[in-house]
C-alpha cells in the first residue's frame, strides 16, 4: 500500500472515530466471546439503526453477520471483521468514479445541495486538486443569492489559481453560467466548476432556477453538465436521505459527495443513502484540508466505520 493511501486511510479512520467508537465498541462488547443469541442479534440491529444505517440495511447487515458468526466464540478482531464484511456487502456496487480530466474539454461539473452542506468548500477542494494536476480550471459563482458564498468561493479560486467568474448579488445565475461557459470554450479551459445556490425542498423557485441553469448549459454544450454532484452533509443524519430523494427525483444526479463524516457519531448514514440512490457515492470528506476529500472506497469506509485498520 502506498504512503499516500496509508495517509488517507488514517485520516478516514480518524474522521470516522466518533462513529466507530459508538458502533464498533458497542458491538464488540456485546459479542466478544459470547454466543450469538437472538436477543444479542436484535440488540445489534438496534445499534445499527441508532447509528443511522437505516432499518432495512440494519436488518440485512444483522442477517449477514449472523450467518458469518452464529454459534462461534469470536474474539474482538473476528467480530469487527464480520461486521465490516457485512457493511461492505451493503455498499457493493455503490462506489463511483470521478475524474473530470478524463472527459471532454471543457468538462462541466455542477454542484447542487442545500445551504451548509459543504458544497462551496467541496468545489474549492476539487479546484485545488485539479490545479495541482496541471489543469486549467474555471470556477463559476452561480450562487448569486448570497454574497458570503461568492466571497468564500473566490478565496478557494485564488488559492487554486483558478479563473473566477461572478456577478453582483441578485444577478441572473443562468446568464452568468452561459457567459462563463462561452468564455471557457474559447479560452481552452479543461474544467468548469459551477456552484449553485443552496436549495430546500420547499423553495420551488430555486429548484426551477436550477433547471434553467441546466437548460442554459446544454445550449452551449449539449452533453453538459458532464457531472451533477449532490453534496450531502453527514451531520444531518437521516435528513440526508430525504435530500437525496428530492434532488434525485427533480434534478437528476450523477454522483454523491458525502461531507463532514468527521463531525458526526452517525457516519453510518452513508449506507442507506447509497442504497436508496440511483447515483453512486463518488467522494467523501473527513476534514477541512484539501486532502481530506477523497474518492469513496467502500471497503476502506466499512473497515474504518467499525474501527479496523486497512490491509
Amino acid at each position: 500500500m502506498t504512503e499516500q493511501k496509508k495517509g488517507w486511510f488514517q485520516r478516514l479512520t480518524d474522521g470516522l472515530s466518533r462513529s466507530s467508537k459508538q458502533m464498533g465498541e458497542q458491538v464488540v462488547a456485546t459479542f466478544t466471546k459470547e454466543p450469538l443469541t437472538p436477543e444479542r442479534l436484535e440488540a445489534l440491529e438496534e445499534m445499527l439503526i441508532e447509528a443511522d444505517l437505516g432499518p432495512h440495511s440494519a436488518a440485512r447487515i444483522t442477517k449477514a453477520f449472523a450467518e458469518e458468526k452464529f454459534g462461534k466464540q469470536a474474539d474482538e478482531g473476528e467480530i469487527r471483521e464480520a461486521l465490516a464484511k457485512a457493511i461492505g456487502e451493503e455498499l457493493s456496487g455503490r462506489q463511483g468514479h470521478f475524474d473530470p480530466l478524463s472527459g471532454p474539454r471543457p468538462y462541466v461539473v455542477l454542484f447542487i445541495g442545500v445551504n451548509g452542506s459543504g458544497k462551496t468548500t467541496t468545489l474549492g477542494k476539487i479546484a485545488a486538486d485539479l490545479n495541482r494536476r496541471g489543469a486549467k480550471v474555471m470556477v463559476v459563482a452561480g450562487d448569486t443569492f448570497r454574497a458570503a458564498a461568492v466571497e468564500q468561493l473566490k478565496v478557494w479560486a485564488d488559492r487554486s489559481d483558478a479563473t473566477f467568474v461572478s456577478r453582483p448579488t441578485g444577478s441572473d445565475a443562468a446568464g452568468l453560467v452561459y457567459d462563463a461557459l462561452e468564455q471557457a470554450k474559447s479560452g481552452g479551459f479543461d474544467v468548469v466548476l459551477v456552484d449553485t445556490a443552496g436549495r430546500l425542498q420547499n423553495k420551488q423557485g430555486l429548484m426551477d432556477e436550477l433547471h434553467k441553469i441546466i437548460r442554459v448549459i446544454k445550449k452551449v454544450e449539449p452533453e453538459a453538465p458532464h457531472e451533477t454532484l449532490l453534496v450531502l452533509d453527514a451531520t444531518v443524519g437521516r435528513n440526508a436521505l430525504a435530500q437525496e430523494n428530492i434532488f434525485g427525483n427533480q434534478i437528476g444526479v450523477s454522483g454523491i459527495v458525502m461531507t463532514k463524516l468527521d463531525g458526526t457519531a452517525r457516519g453510518g448514514v452513508l449506507v442507506p443513502v447509497a442504497q436508496a440512490s440511483d447515483s453512486p457515492i463518488k467522494l467523501i470528506g473527513v476534514g477541512e484540508g484539501i486532502d481530506d476529500l477523497q474518492p469513496f472506497d467502500a471497503r476502506a469506509f466499512s473497515r474504518s466505520l467499525v474501527g479496523l485498520e486497512d490491509q
